[in-house]
């Protein structure tokens, strides 16, 4: 076989081949093992804090250990799983496959962005085997910077440079869409993905050194003492807290961002129609990159910040919801009288869609300044978090890897596992998840691990819903691995989709195609349906 039919799985390879791989698409694979790590690991903490809260009584941990199990929960998920599942793993992947190019723009470059992203993950995890930390996932000062004596600095690290090679690969894509697209691909050619992508992108580069630069002046005040957020050094607390919600409120859309990309291409191949509204769809992911940077003080409305700032971060709130709406909007018209199929990636897509607008309407009752002051420090919002961030971004990377694991693997899944998983994780998360927001209306404190008796029925639920979610997780790990082995060969376009990906082999040769495509027609140009919702052959419209 010649090095240009050579595809990126071929057999014979060494583990040292792989560790200095240029190969875009053996990076995304890199990325895909290294963000399960991760994950199960957080699992692991998530899976310890849901049996604690079985009974009112601190029974299984102590206070200390548990304030550790939801930082490492926290931690882990946001920095190693969710932030870089949906870039680094399916965008790593399909962006060249997707904009007709042979590689990212700087290869090297991405290699490093996955080493950073390991060797920050190792500071993160020697944190967790000295001793863990404490302070949750949002290191408020001056707890963090003063009076913890958990590993802070070194979990802190870990963050610092693993943000780093979010900005590589922010940088790499950005530069990749705008310079290497195929002949003929215009921005207005260009599949949703790669303008969620794009948007993505522009938010990770532009935010990601302001958490760099937050985590860097906590850990120099924790070390040598310079005050700076600490009041007794005559610092200010609320500062850090205005810094780190700067970064991490448009981090909710660099993890929401692409999962609407990946919802946009789904549907459009299983509704076997265009998208509804195609540029309001592109436009509305600058929008929310944009808006997005506008609003963080909504997560600091009980933090002494006036009622004026209070007043306008809440309208802010609300605007940013409108791009997200539309988005639901045009997907819903996009189905309507659409030839649907329910494959399991638009079962995940479909989980999304519902997931996501509960996630949504909750989010405007906590942008409304009177709500968010009785719920803010309750269940109630880490229940909207997880709507948001697990049951929106976690199924749309389970649809997009379903979606896209033909070309990632040249294997066929078997079906019918695939469509239960969807179904058994839809149901364990909205078990898991909905009794919180009651237990969050009743008052029920996050992060304790003793509580009142009369909250332990939801709890209960909501523990149960957890083991049934874990079932809808780990039933795609087996079965996905057990394809690449025993797996249906997958042809080039399985699905019947359009897209420059699918016109190069399953899995794709090293250099992706073999000729450089040239694209000549509109996105997502699907035969059209007629009246009834029957396909109709395009060469007949005319007739």
């Amino acid at each position: 076989m010649s090095e240009e039919n050579k595809n990126y799985l071929s057999t014979g390879d060494t583990v040292k081949s792989w560790l200095l791989t240029t190969d875009h698409k053996r990076i995304g694979i890199l990325f895909l093992f290294s963000i399960l790590l991760f994950f199960t690991i957080a699992a692991v903490a998530a899976a310890l804090m849901r049996i604690e809260l079985l009974t009112p009584q601190g029974d299984l941990v102590h206070a200390d250990t548990y304030n550790k199990l939801f930082t490492i929960h926290g931690v882990l998920m946001v920095w190693f799983f969710l932030i870089p599942s949906i870039p680094s793993v399916l965008g790593n992947f399909v962006i060249p496959l997707m904009i007709g190019a042979r590689d990212m723009a700087f290869p090297k470059l991405n290699l490093l962005s996955w080493y950073l992203f390991i060797i920050g993950g190792f500071f993160a995890f020697h944190a967790i085997i000295l001793g863990g930390v404490d302070t949750g996932w949002t290191f408020y000062t001056p707890y963090s910077s003063a009076y913890s004596n958990s590993h802070v600095v070194e979990m802190a690290l870990g963050i610092f440079i693993a943000g780093f090679g979010s900005i590589l690969t922010g940088l790499n894509f950005i530069v990749t869409i705008q310079t290497m697209r195929a002949p003929g691909l215009t921005w207005f050619r260009l599949p949703l993905f790669i303008w969620s992508l794009f948007a993505t992108s522009v938010i990770l580069v532009l935010a990601t050194p302001v958490l760099a630069i937050t985590l860097a002046l906590m850990s120099v005040e924790r070390i040598w003492g310079i005050g700076i957020f600490n009041p007794k050094l005559g610092g200010d607390p609320v500062l850090f807290q205005h810094l780190f919600w700067f970064y991490s409120h448009p981090a909710v859309y660099i993890m929401i961002l692409p999962g609407m990309g990946v919802v946009s291409e789904v549907i459009t191949c299983f509704a076997r129609k265009k998208i509804f509204g195609y540029y309001f769809v592109a436009f509305s992911s600058v929008a929310i990159a944009v808006v997005g940077f506008l609003v963080w003080g909504h997560h600091m409305f009980v933090s002494s910040q006036s009622i004026y700032a209070g007043m306008a971060f809440s309208i802010l709130s609300f605007l940013v919801a409108i791009p997200s709406a539309i988005k639901v909007f045009n997907w819903t018209m996009t189905l309507y009288r659409g030839s649907i199929s329910f494959e399991a990636p638009m079962i995940y897509v479909l989980s999304f869609i519902a997931l996501f607008v509960i996630g949504g309407l909750t989010g405007l009752m906590l942008a409304t300044l009177p709500v968010d002051v009785h719920v803010h420090g309750t269940y109630f919002v880490v229940a909207h978090f997880h709507y948001i961030m697990v049951g929106g971004m976690v199924t749309a990377f389970m649809g997009g890897l379903h979606y896209w694991w033909p070309k990632i693997s040249g294997r066929m899944y078997p079906e019918k596992l695939g469509q239960l998983a969807a179904i058994i994780m839809f149901v364990g998360f909205n078990l898991t998840f909905f009794p919180q927001y009651i237990l969050g209306y009743l008052g029920m404190p996050r992060r304790v691990h003793e509580y009142a008796p009369e909250f332990q029925i939801y709890n209960v639920l909501s523990t149960a819903g957890a083991s049934i979610l874990g079932v809808g997780y780990l039933l795609p790990l087996i079965y996905l691995l057990w394809s690449i082995f025993y797996g249906k060969r997958a042809t080039a376009n399985p699905w019947n989709a359009t897209g420059l990906e699918w016109q190069t082999s399953s899995p794709p040769p090293k250099n992706n195609f073999h000729e450089t495509p040239v694209v000549t027609e509109e996105p997502y140009n699907y035969p059209p349906l007629n009246e009834i919702g029957e396909i109709t052959l395009a060469s007949n419209e005319h007739k």
